[in-house]
This record gives C-alpha cells, sequence and structure tokens, in this order.
C-alpha cells in the first residue's frame, strides 16, 4: 500500500504535518514517541503494517510533531504547544472525539490531553507509557539517572545518524544492517543534533505522577514484562493511579508497539474500542489554575478614596482581562481586587501571570500570582475543588510582583525556557502536607 498523502494543519501559525489512513469510527490519533517522520516510518514494513491494522477498524490519524519530520522546524515545543498540535490535526480531519493512542514519550502528553479535554476523547491507550525518565530516590524506575543523562547528551552530537540505537529499540530484528541504516536516516531526517537534545531533555525533565489521578476517560494500559526502555513499573504505576483502568501485562520485551509480534497489542485494542460505550458529561477535568490579587489594595484604596479607587480597579481589570485574552485563559472568577482564570497548559498560566504583573506596574499596582495544576470539579462552568484551594494558597504565599508554582506546575512545563527559584517547602493552610514552591525567575522570562 502506498503511503498516505501528506497534508498540514495550522497549529497558531506553525504547520503539522498529518497523514490519514482507513475510515473509521472511530477515530484513533496516534501520539507517538521520541523520532517522527511520516514518510520514513513508512518504509518499515513492521510499522505500516501496524498502521494498515490499526486502520482496518478505525480512521487512524499520525501526525509529525512540531520542529521534526515533515511539519515545520520550529523550536521543541512545551505539551501545552503539542496539545495544541494535536488539537489543530483533529480539527483539520474534522474529528470531535477521538481515541488517543499514547506510545512511550507520547504518553505523558496523551494522558494530559485525556484530563483536560475529556469531552473530546472517547477512550485512552497508553501502550509502553513513560511516567518520569528520570531515575531519581523516589522514582528507581526511570530510563537514566541525571547524570548518566548528561553523559548520553555529550556524546549524541557524534553517534547521530548512525542508527546505533536500532538494536536497542528493534531487538532481534531479521535485517539487523538495513534497519540500523534505516534507523541512521531517521534520526537525520526527524532532527538535527541540537533539536533532539533539547527534546530529549524536555521529555527527560516531565513528571506526570501528579496528573494521573486526574484521567476520567476510559482507559486502557499496556505494557510489555520485560520492556527495555521503559520499566514495566511505569505500567503498573498507571493501572494503580488511572481510575477504572483496564491492565494488560504482555510478554516480551520489546518496546515499539509495531515491533516484534504486535498482535497481542492489536487484539486488546480492538476489543477495547470497538467495544467502548458513548462518554458521559465530563464533570472533572484536569486545569491550571492562575490567582492574582492586588498587594497592599486597603492601604491604596484607603489613600486614593472610593472614586479613584474604583477607576483604579476597573483599569486593573481591562488590563489583566486583555492579558487572558491574548494567553487563551478564561475568567473563572473575580472578587474584589483578584482574579481566577483558568488554562489548558500550565507554561502559557505563566506566561499570561507574568505579562499580567508586568501590565498593572504600569497603572502603579504591584499583583501577585500563583499557579497551580491539579484535577478540578465542574460546576456550572465554575471550578471547585482542593487543586483550586491549592492554587489560591500558592498565590497568598507570594511576593509583590511575584508569580509563584507549585512543583506539580514545574514539572509539566520542560522545554518551555521558563526557569525558576527553589522557595523550599511550605505549609498551605487547609490543605495536607508539605507542598514545594518555585518562583518563576525573571532570567527565564
Amino acid at each position: 500500500m502506498n503511503a498516505p498523502p501528506v497534508r498540514y494543519a495550522d497549529s497558531g501559525g506553525v504547520e503539522i504535518a498529518y497523514q490519514v489512513l482507513g475510515e473509521g469510527p472511530p477515530d484513533i490519533i496516534w501520539l507517538g514517541g521520541a523520532l517522527t517522520h511520516l514518510e520514513l516510518l513508512w518504509e518499515h514494513p513492521a510499522y505500516r503494517r501496524f498502521c494498515e491494522q490499526l486502520a482496518s477498524f478505525s480512521r487512524l490519524i499520525l501526525f509529525d510533531k512540531r520542529g521534526m519530520g515533515l511539519s515545520e522546524r520550529t523550536r521543541v515545543g512545551t505539551l501545552d504547544d503539542r496539545m495544541d498540535d494535536a488539537r489543530a490535526v483533529l480539527e483539520a480531519v474534522g474529528s470531535e472525539h477521538a481515541v488517543l493512542l499514547g506510545v512511550s514519550e507520547g504518553g505523558p502528553m496523551s494522558m494530559v490531553f485525556a484530563a483536560t479535554y475529556p469531552e473530546r476523547v472517547q477512550a485512552l491507550l497508553l501502550v509502553g507509557a513513560e511516567v518520569k525518565e528520570a531515575t531519581t530516590d523516589d522514582w528507581p524506575w526511570g530510563e537514566a539517572t541525571p547524570e548518566e543523562f548528561e553523559v548520553w547528551m555529550a556524546e549524541l552530537p557524534e553517534r547521530w545518524g548512525e542508527g546505533l540505537a536500532a538494536s536497542y529499540f528493534l531487538p532481534g530484528d531479521p535485517n539487523p544492517e538495513r534497519t540500523q541504516e534505516w534507523f541512521g536516516r531517521l534520526q537525520m531526517m526527524s532532527a538535527t543534533p541540537g533539536d533532539a537534545i533539547a527534546f530529549m531533555r524536555m521529555a527527560f525533565d516531565i513528571d506526570a505522577r501528579d496528573v494521573v489521578s486526574a484521567v476520567h476517560v476510559p482507559t486502557l494500559v499496556l505494557h510489555r514484562v520485560g520492556d527495555n526502555v521503559c520499566h514495566i513499573e511505569n505500567g503498573r504505576f498507571l493501572a494503580r493511579e488511572i481510575p477504572g483502568a483496564k491492565y494488560v501485562e504482555l510478554p516480551g520485551d520489546v518496546h515499539l508497539p509495531w515491533a516484534g509480534d504486535p498482535t497481542d497489542i492489536l487484539d486488546e485494542i480492538r476489543e477495547f474500542v470497538t467495544g467502548v460505550r458513548e462518554a458521559h458529561e465530563p464533570d472533572r477535568v484536569l486545569a491550571t489554575v492562575l490567582f492574582t490579587d492586588i498587594v497592599g489594595s486597603t492601604e491604596r484604596a484607603t489613600q486614593l478614596g472610593d472614586r479613584r479607587w474604583r477607576e483604579l480597579l476597573d483599569e486593573h481589570h481591562a488590563a489583566i482581562r486583555r492579558q487572558l485574552e491574548r494567553f487563551r485563559g478564561k475568567e473563572i472568577d473575580t472578587a474584589g481586587d483578584g482574579f481566577l482564570a483558568s488554562f489548558d497548559g500550565p507554561a502559557r498560566a505563566i506566561r499570561c501571570a507574568e505579562a499580567a504583573v508586568e501590565s498593572v506596574r504600569g497603572l502603579g499596582l504591584d499583583i501577585r500570582a500563583g499557579v497551580h495544576t491539579g484535577e478540578c470539579e465542574l460546576h456550572d462552568g465554575k471550578l471547585a475543588g482542593i487543586a483550586v484551594h491549592i492554587g489560591a494558597r500558592v498565590a497568598g504565599q507570594a511576593g509583590p510582583g511575584e508569580v509563584l508554582v507549585s512543583s506539580t506546575v514545574r514539572d509539566l512545563v520542560a522545554g518551555s525556557g521558563l526557569e525558576f527559584e527553589d522557595r523550599g517547602s511550605a505549609s498551605l493552610k487547609g490543605v495536607p502536607g508539605e507542598w514545594r514552591l518555585y518562583a518563576v525567575s525573571a532570567d527565564g522570562s
């Protein structure tokens, strides 16, 4: 079968290359791992057969990440950007309700997407999906320690394009020499060494542990017991933490779902997807909340008098709303001199907070801001729940002109260029446990 034609979707001015195979329903969008190049991947017989078999019971949607393959060569995207890209592709093909296939490094993005837009997701399939790449004391199942990772990154430019990792990702391949040559071309055509390093650094810094419990769509977790790239405990963690997830451990050690004999993976996916019921109206979503309030508002109101203070508040509100519109934030509530807004991505929320701080400074006002990402309850368009309380308490810890974020937010904005200063642990009133807080550094703005 010839490769499906490559088309392009506009994602905020960035051109994203995509292909469509099969007719469906359902729609399955593949959110893949590290390297993507639509045409070169199609050259591999095993990949091509796997796609054709998926497309036999679905409309399969494939796309290259921004900055890779046939998509526009721009900076490495954050999770926010990559969710935008997936939505742009879905909109380009007219898909309103899709199954997400999150593979390997594509797992965290697919989980955040499913938790943020449950109304757009029919089901979530996680195959060899990562939770956290870094091996740390509290996560011994990563791919490498930070020290080992830095050694790999230092060696990568010299090895890029040689395809030496082919035997690692495709063990037991019947044509190892030809496969190594193909894998080397995949490396070269997917990204430059510098772009590959930037992408791998972003992926290495992501930690999805705090958000997986916010996934409330039908979920199937598939993981091979001996997966030689992503440890089996990643799959077991997802099975425990995602409410109602179906978990199947499969034999074998191959990481890529299309390598080796993928019959068991295809059988599980077919049964799960074709038997899924219509999703109910979601009442819980993953959201990033931003709280702002004016520092010293009582004193300023006393100094200015009621009329002038009211006028200044109106100017403040207009300035904040301009930034919310600019960064696609949704105003949830305005009480006195404070705002509560929600965002579908944490990096955008931080950028909005920084811009808001600067915009009201010209009015002679200082605001503080707090950002947190967590599972929220939906009530008539309003947000409620513990995540909202945490966001408010984080904001309360911020100083004048400061944007303070929770560790959850810090872990999700890898690759954004944002830098943070550790503010240590804090007890947040009414919220259990200690919370690690970080101030957004002006150097990273």
